[in-house]
C-alpha cells in the first residue's frame, strides 16, 4: 500500500463511529462495562488493522475489590490504573498472555472494565496468521488473552489514550437489555461470587460460562 492510500485510509471515517468519548469512560465502572457491549476494539499496527465486536466484560471496581489489581495498592504495575477514564490498562498473566482494560470512573480512582471476548470484523487473516494453531475462527478471541494475540494488543500499548489509534474503541451497534446475561466473574478466586461480568446472549464468541454459575438477565 502506498503512503497516499494509508493516508486516504486514515481520512475516511469508520463504519463503526468516531472512537468514543472520555465521558463514556468517567461514569460508574458498572455502566461502562455493560454499555461496551456491542462495541467496537480496534488495534492498528504495521501488519495492518485488527478489530471485533466487543460481546463479553467483566467489571473491576476499586481498591475495595480484592479481585481488583489495585486491591495491592498504587504500584508501578498498576499506576494506569488510577489515569484519566479511556486509558488503556494491559497487563501480563501466567508469562503468557496480555490482556486488556479499559479505565473508568475519575482520574485517581482505580477501576476498569477488562474486555474478555470479541467478535472477530476487521483483519480475520491477520488474526489466523497470529493464531496459526486456532482451527475454528471462533475460537480466535473467545478470552481475554486470545482476542490480544488476534488483534496484535500488547504492552506497548499499556497506558495509550483510546481515543486515537493506535489502540481505539469505536460505538458499534449497542446491544438491547433483552440480549444481555450478567454472571459472576471467571477466572479468579478473589471476591468471585460478584455479579460483575456482562454478555451478549447467544453468541458464540463468549467464553464458556461454568456451569453452576447463577445467570441473570438485565
Amino acid at each position: 500500500m502506498t503512503e497516499r492510500a494509508r493516508a486516504a485510509r486514515r481520512a475516511r471515517p469508520s463504519r463503526f463511529g468516531d472512537p468514543l468519548p472520555q465521558a463514556f469512560y468517567a461514569r460508574e465502572t458498572e455502566r461502562v462495562a455493560r454499555e461496551l457491549l456491542g462495541c467496537v476494539l480496534e488495534c492498528h499496527g504495521p501488519e495492518g488493522v485488527a478489530s471485533g465486536r466487543i460481546v463479553e466484560t467483566e467489571a473491576y471496581v476499586g481498591e475495595h475489590d480484592a479481585a481488583c489489581h489495585a486491591a495491592a495498592g498504587r504500584t508501578a504495575r498498576t499506576e494506569p490504573l488510577y489515569g484519566a477514564p479511556g486509558t488503556a490498562y494491559v497487563y501480563f498473566i501466567y508469562g503468557m498472555y496480555w490482556c486488556f482494560n479499559a479505565v473508568t470512573r475519575e482520574a485517581g480512582y482505580p477501576a476498569a472494565v477488562l474486555v474478555r471476548a470479541v467478535e472477530p470484523l476487521e483483519g480475520v487473516d491477520l488474526m489466523r496468521a497470529r493464531r496459526p494453531r486456532v482451527r475454528r475462527d471462533v475460537d480466535l478471541t473467545n478470552g481475554p488473552g486470545k482476542l490480544c494475540l488476534a488483534l496484535g494488543i500488547e504492552g506497548r500499548h499499556n497506558g495509550l489514550s483510546l481515543h486515537r489509534r493506535p489502540l481505539l474503541v469505536r460505538p458499534g451497534t449497542p446491544v438491547p437489555d433483552r440480549e444481555v446475561l450478567v454472571t459472576p466473574r471467571i477466572g479468579i478466586t478473589r471476591a468471585a461470587d460478584w455479579p460483575l461480568r456482562w454478555l451478549v446472549a447467544g453468541s458464540e464468541y463468549v467464553s464458556k460460562t461454568p456451569g453452576q454459575f447463577r445467570v441473570q438477565t438485565v
